[in-house]
């Protein structure tokens, strides 16, 4: 017999697998988990993307169900025919859309499950929707424990939804901080030409190019900078990396704005960390977050952050501190706060310092894959830690 098949296997049901910061986490995960303590899954109710190359273990199945557009029936059975395939000892599912994934594995005996809550997205940016919060408490019975990244999930989970605060752990995203850290040179060549220099003030974001992430309010606030500042229009440079469904919109909007000179959308990228040692100043203007794990690794190259007010945002980035905090969809307000620190070398420096401080002592992804991990045991009734 095949000694692996003594290692606990988890089940992941994802919507889809494609870039993506849960996504991200997820991958983090798998790969820093010890081989000897679980093994793993990947269920795709839809499908995946290359963002799927970035397991090491080539073996851990990927599996797309490629299911249709709204509510199906026929999702359950897909679920539990490819659940009772995989013989998990765990199922653990990420969002409200994988949530209903824990009905088919309630028909499996013997299966533990867990669901995580890893930020909302723009269609139910409170976690208010009635009919949303309806199928949550139908459901919350058949699941084990609930993981939320954020302070603000959890309160979430236990005050709205009314999940016991037994079933609930509280784990930050972590981030690679040997991967992402602090570059001394940037590497101009990684734009295209002409378009940094080394006395560029360049302001940057990172992410799914997603309504939800709203690059729009970004692109329209560096507009009105530029407009406020012209002496400064020759330096200021706005790079956008990812890509998603408003990449062409976005586009549009730089276009219609008259600033492609000064704007780099760079698309899908495999060399981020590089990326962000070319910024002077990271912004995410989120209209929802859970977690970032771009703040996260942003703040691990040394940069001052600025994001909205809004889901966990305010636990990473401490206002005046390591960055700012501007109101959510005020594009005047992001403007006016980019004015303030762009000619501020001083600040800029004070801020990303701090953020590199705050990393390094409460954001390790060994830790985070830990507490992961020590919930797995809690609920298989083993012993944590190997």
């Amino acid at each position: 017999m095949n000694i692996t098949t003594n290692i606990p296997l988890v089940a992941h049901v994802i919507h889809s697998l494609e870039t993506g910061g849960m996504e991200n986490g997820l991958i983090n995960i798998i790969n820093r988990t010890p081989p000897d303590r679980y093994r793993h899954a990947i269920v795709c109710l839809k499908g995946a993307s290359k963002f799927a190359n970035r397991l090491k273990d080539k073996k851990v199945p990927v599996i797309c169900l490629h299911s249709p557009e709204g509510h199906s029936f026929g999702l359950y059975g897909d679920v539990w025919k490819v659940l009772k395939g995989l013989e998990p000892a765990i199922v653990h599912t990420r969002n409200l859309a994988a949530l209903e994934a824990q009905v088919p594995a309630w028909f499996i005996p013997g299966v533990k499950t867990v669901h995580g809550e890893h930020g909302r997205d723009v269609f139910d940016l409170e976690g208010k929707n009635r009919k949303y919060n309806l199928l949550r408490r139908l459901i919350q019975p058949l699941v084990g424990r609930y993981i939320s990244v954020s302070i603000d999930l959890e309160k979430w989970l236990l005050e709205t939804l009314g999940v016991p605060g037994r079933k609930v752990r509280q784990i930050y995203n972590g981030v690679d901080q040997f991967n992402f850290l602090p570059g001394t040179n940037r590497d101009l060549t990684l734009a295209p030409y002409g378009f940094v220099s080394e006395d560029s003030i360049v302001i940057g974001t990172v992410g799914r190019l997603a309504a939800v992430k709203d690059q729009a309010s970004l692109i329209a606030a560096f507009e009105m900078l530029l407009n406020a500042i012209p002496e400064y229009r020759g330096r200021l440079r706005l790079i956008v990396v990812g890509d998603g469904p408003m990449r062409e919109a976005l586009q549009r909007q730089v276009q219609e704005l008259g600033i492609q000179e000064s704007t780099w959308m760079t698309g899908d990228r495999q060399d981020v960390p590089a990326l962000l040692q070319l910024l002077d100043l990271f912004v995410l203007p989120s209209l929802g977050e859970g977690i970032s794990n771009t703040v996260l690794e942003a703040m691990a190259t040394g940069l001052p952050v600025v994001v909205t007010d809004v889901g966990g945002n305010p636990e990473l980035v401490e206002d005046g501190v390591n960055g700012r905090l501007v109101p959510v969809n005020d594009r005047q307000a992001l403007a006016n706060v980019m004015e303030q620190l762009v000619w501020r070398e001083d600040l800029l420096k004070t801020m990303g310092s701090n953020s590199l401080e705050k990393v390094r002592t409460q954001f390790d992804w060994d830790r985070t894959v830990e507490r992961y991990l020590d919930v797995y045991d809690e609920l298989l009734g083993q012993q944590g830690g190997c």
